[in-house]
């Protein structure tokens, strides 16, 4: 209850008209309350701690109550002569019309049940199984979360760049007019002024059709309407990948990646069950113990009442059961070979998840370190070749060209910021490391 209220003032803080744009961290405790996906992992772990109690409780004694009432209605009768003391003799007629009841409780201990000792070891096995599913999904809502965020920054730049060149181009083509009316220039630099102006207004549409995509995918995780996100702060420094050598992250990602884990627990239930379902042919032992009453309600002389204790032992022995047994050692086989080969296939997917990642890092860092070079020159060339266009030795489309190149530098660089910042936490993830305090340090590259 506490938590949903914090959700709600949290929501109410940062999706109102006015509100002060929400950071990273804001986003993601938002995630937390409202993301489907996540709340689906929650219940499944929830479920998942049901798993041993259910599978201790084949090992644990079993009672069982029964109690049944039968009336017995018969035409046969039979006579009884009864000697009497002064030597008469009293005769006495049963019929067979009676009333039985009868009440009986049992015991029952198993003593050795191969089987159902293996599916108490698969139970804590399927505990183990969930718990690392809902880390994954930890680590999912944190990935999903950090990428949508991205994306959105992402395309509010590109349109914040489309617009800027809207109004460079906007400017030049006014310019372009005016100095063709004045004969100083000629029709080509006003064609090549409106059609770059053309151009840059089919390219705002498309960007703002993309922004607003792009703040769909991220209410959907979030829930709530639309949200001002706090944006990444101008020359922002990144950090390298700690530790720096490869090696370190992908010996984790062999042992602490969370798929990794769910494989490794997937193989070790499959072993169980293959020792389960040979079980079949292994005899099994139960204490018995019952307890029983019987009342038998007739006419005078024919009430009786019983009863009866009995503790004991029982052994059954398995001759033969159609080869279902054989079959079904035969299929948990398979499945085990298929578990081994699945887990071959998460480890080489996570070593490849750490590769991807860590060069998408060093490689980003590097993009970002030329791109923000780049921003420079670009600069230069454009106010090199505004100057030019001024005294008259660069013409309408040089000036054009610089810009769109400036723009589109920015934007690129925009962009390697934040997949360098996303190859980081996903570098993490593919380790088994990511937490939500890996948050902080990415949210503190914000403008609060």
């Amino acid at each position: 209850m506490q938590k949903s209220l914090i959700a709600a003032l949290l929501a109410g803080a940062f999706f109102s008209p006015g509100a002060v744009a929400a950071d990273l961290i804001q986003v993601y405790q938002q995630a937390l309350a409202n993301d489907a996906v996540y709340a689906s992992a929650r219940a499944s772990e929830v479920a998942g701690k049901e798993r041993i109690p259910q599978g201790k409780s084949a090992l644990y004694p079993s009672i069982a109550g029964t109690a049944a009432i039968t009336r017995n209605m018969g035409d046969l009768a039979s006579a009884q002569v009864i000697p009497n003391a002064d030597g008469t003799t009293t005769t006495v007629i049963n019929n067979t019309n009676n009333t039985s009841k009868q009440y009986a409780i049992s015991l029952t201990q198993p003593l050795f049940r191969w089987d159902r000792w293996q599916t108490y070891q698969q139970s804590k096995l399927q505990e183990a199984i969930s718990e690392a599913q809902f880390a994954q999904a930890q680590q999912d809502l944190i990935t999903r979360v950090a990428q949508a965020y991205f994306d959105v920054l992402a395309a509010q730049d590109t349109l914040e760049s489309t617009r800027s060149q809207k109004s460079a181009v906007t400017e030049q083509l006014a310019s372009a007019k005016r100095n063709f009316e004045v004969g100083t220039q000629t029709i080509t630099d006003t064609h090549e002024a409106q059609a770059a102006y053309d151009l840059v207004i089919a390219q705002e549409f498309a960007a703002s059709a993309d922004l607003e995509n792009k703040r769909s995918a991220l209410l959907a995780i979030v829930g709530g309407d639309a949200v001002v996100l706090a944006p990444l702060r101008p020359g922002v420094t990144l950090a390298s990948p700690s530790p720096a050598t490869i090696e370190p992250w992908l010996s984790a990602a062999q042992s602490q990646n969370y798929g990794v884990t769910v494989s490794e627990l997937s193989l070790e239930s499959a072993k169980r069950d293959i020792e389960r379902n040979r079980a079949g042919h292994l005899p099994t032992l139960d204490l018995i113990a019952s307890n029983g009453r019987t009342l038998r309600n007739g006419d005078v002389s024919n009430t009786s009442r019983g009863t009866s204790n009995a503790i004991g032992v029982q052994l059954n022995v398995p001759i033969f059961s159609g080869f279902a047994v054989t079959s079904r050692v035969r299929e948990s086989i398979a499945l085990e070979d298929k578990a081994r080969n699945d887990l071959e296939s998460t480890r080489r997917n996570a070593v490849l998840g750490v590769r991807q990642a860590y060069l998408g890092v060093n490689s980003g860092l590097a993009q970002v370190k030329a791109l923000e070079a780049a921003e420079i020159s670009s600069q230069s060339a454009l106010d090199s070749n505004k100057l030019g266009y001024q005294v008259g030795v660069r013409i309408n489309i040089d000036v054009l060209n610089a810009q769109r190149q400036l723009f589109s530098t920015q934007t690129d660089l925009s962009k390697a910021r934040y997949s360098t910042i996303m190859s980081g936490l996903r570098l993490k993830a593919a380790a088994g490391s990511l937490r939500e305090a890996d948050l902080v340090p990415v949210n503190a590259l914000l403008v609060r």
